[in-house]
């Protein structure tokens, strides 16, 4: 689940912000911090795409554009979600989660019924989201997947799984502290607000 989310430049005062935030024991100057908030325009990302990531350096967060979705076993398979449940065990995944972690801003995100009508989540006070992930790869061949969880009350009634959602306060514990990773691949995502153009169709 979850193979399309929105960004939009609205998304970088938040961006900028959270650098800071998570920045302030690292002290990167103010120059630093603005060369690494990457200029975004308003648009849907689909796998294979490359979108704005937070990664986490010894001199501080930055943001830069990385390509959505991991090489599969098969040719031409893309593999761009992995369970919460099973990344530390599995192979393919458990050294990104330990060593490459990342943050995905998104500005909302995508999911479809049972019957294929579209859903859009966002968060109850309206700031970016921020999506749990990990990178792969280097230079030209990095690659980053998202991080998925059994659904909370919010998705639950439209899919049975969505993104791992950090709160502001876990974004310096998932990028720097190894010790945290295990907790919050466990964590319960907050409570998302849902739009849905179907039903609002429904009331005429």
């Amino acid at each position: 689940m979850c193979g399309m989310y929105f960004v939009d430049d609205e998304m970088e005062d938040d961006i900028e912000r959270l650098i800071m935030m998570v920045n302030r024991e690292r002290k990167p100057s103010a120059e630093a911090v603005q060369k690494s908030i990457p200029k975004l325009k308003a648009r849907t990302v689909r796998p294979t795409e490359e979108a704005p990531v937070l990664a986490g350096y010894e001199d501080g967060v930055t943001c830069r554009f990385v390509r959505w979705g991991l090489p599969g076993f098969q040719k031409g398979q893309v593999i761009f979600n992995a369970r919460c449940e099973t990344a530390l065990e599995r192979p393919m995944f458990r050294a990104g989660v330990r060593n490459s972690r990342i943050v995905i801003p998104a500005a909302c995100f995508y999911e479809w019924n049972s019957r294929k009508e579209k859903n859009t989540f966002r968060r109850k006070d309206g700031k970016v989201l921020c999506f749990a992930g990990f990178c792969q790869g280097s230079g030209e061949e990095e690659r980053f997947a998202m991080l998925t969880t059994a659904a909370n009350a919010s998705m639950a009634p439209i899919h049975d799984r969505m993104p791992l959602i950090l709160e502001e306060s876990e974004i310096e514990p998932w990028l720097y502290q190894p010790d945290w990773t295990e907790s919050l691949l466990r964590k319960v995502p907050g409570e998302l607000s849902r739009e849905a153009e179907y039903e609002q169709l429904s009331l005429f």
